[in-house]
């Protein structure tokens, strides 16, 4: 019995570290708010430098003491309308919009009593900061500030609710693809069985008893097979073709000598990725309407090459073909519809299936993007 082969999913790269950091909401935002007021202090110290004659050397050390409080002072009241931002960011804008305006004025309010109360201990200014009319007038400054934190903490929030939204529509399309590949796919294992069983049946009814148990051995085998795949996912060429000679194998039983098989297969196309059992309803298709009908059986001729970044398949016979190729696009049977959607929902427009006439028989051609296994 032939092993199963094994298939092989889509590459993901392991997240970096910034990857990580973005995903932890909580800590990329105390990260970001330690670089934010941190620059804000490094802004505010080098625009003092450039005014020596206002700062000497002791008021230059009392201004960064009156900094330091500022920024500190800056990251617990902007941590503090965060969590308040929280209670009020999903109700309407109109709201959100007037509850934020008020906590800023407040927390402006507040910030500007801790600068002004530093002032007045580190650089002993109580003309120019004291009184509530210092306050409020300081107070606008540290609005403005407030306000361009808040636009920026709604408008990254705001951004990450539109990525939530994206990445949830795209798993939703994601899982319904899904679902219709395995629906498609598993729609070819009961139409291949009945028409095994009708063959396996066929051989015992003749007295061949033989033959019959030969079929479902190699029968058994290709269903453990098919089980053990996800549809889902991606195979080899090569490992496609191994699964092909299962079942080819129990038709070899079933016609004989009238059945015989060519094939044109590149080397390099061999490990080229395929979705698992694409060319067996193919396959198929030639057996039940080119080989099976005609006493002398016929030709089956499977092909694969690498044009480029393509990968080009093909199953021909030499059969009687289509008595208009346009027939081909409503299909001749289960197989071929099943497959023409398969390709669709994993390639889109980037697949082609198409079938004409070859004089005599039928040629079946698929050509899909290149991809290997990493």
């Amino acid at each position: 019995m032939t092993n199963a082969p094994s298939s092989h999913p889509i590459a993901q790269p392991p997240p970096t570290a910034l990857d990580r950091l973005l995903r932890n909401r909580e800590a990329s935002f105390w990260v970001l708010q330690v670089l934010g007021w941190s620059a804000y202090f490094i802004a505010q110290y080098v625009s003092a430098l450039f005014y020596p004659e206002k700062l000497g050397p002791d008021k230059l050390r009392g201004y960064v003491c009156v900094l330091i409080v500022a920024a500190l002072t800056g990251l617990m009241l902007s941590s503090l309308l965060r969590y308040a931002y929280r209670r009020i960011r999903d109700r309407p804008v109109g709201q959100v919009a007037v509850i934020a305006f008020v906590l800023i004025e407040v927390a402006a309010l507040v910030w500007r009593v801790f600068i002004n109360g530093a002032y007045i201990a580190f650089m002993d200014e109580h003309e120019m900061f004291s009184g509530a009319a210092h306050i409020f007038a300081g107070a606008l400054i540290s609005t403005y500030l407030l306000m361009a934190w808040t636009a920026f903490y709604f408008g990254t929030y705001f951004y990450e609710a539109a990525q939530r939204e994206r990445e949830a529509t795209l798993r939703a399309v994601a899982l319904a693809q899904e679902a219709q590949v395995k629906m498609l796919r598993y729609q070819l294992n009961p139409h291949f069985l009945f028409n095994t069983l009708n063959a396996i049946s066929t051989l015992i009814l003749d007295r061949d008893n033989d033959t019959a148990n030969h079929a479902v051995t190699r029968l058994s085998a290709f269903l453990r097979h098919t089980l053990d795949q996800d549809p889902m996912k991606k195979v080899t060429l090569g490992q496609e073709l191994e699964a092909l000679d299962l079942y080819l194998s129990i038709e070899k039983l079933r016609f004989g000598p009238r059945l015989r098989l060519e094939r044109d297969i590149d080397a390099g196309a061999l490990t080229a990725l395929v979705p698992s059992l694409l060319l067996q309803p193919l396959v198929e298709n030639a057996l039940k309407y080119a080989i099976a009908p005609s006493e002398t059986g016929g030709r089956l001729h499977i092909g694969a090459r690498l044009i480029g970044q393509r990968l080009l398949l093909h199953v021909a016979d030499d059969g009687p073909g289509l008595a208009d190729e346009a027939l081909f696009t409503a299909g001749r049977g289960v197989g071929l519809r099943n497959t023409r959607e398969r390709l669709a929902v994993l390639y889109g427009e980037r697949a082609r299936f198409a079938g004409h006439n070859t004089s005599p028989g039928l040629r079946t051609d698929i050509e899909i993007p290149a991809e290997f296994a990493s």
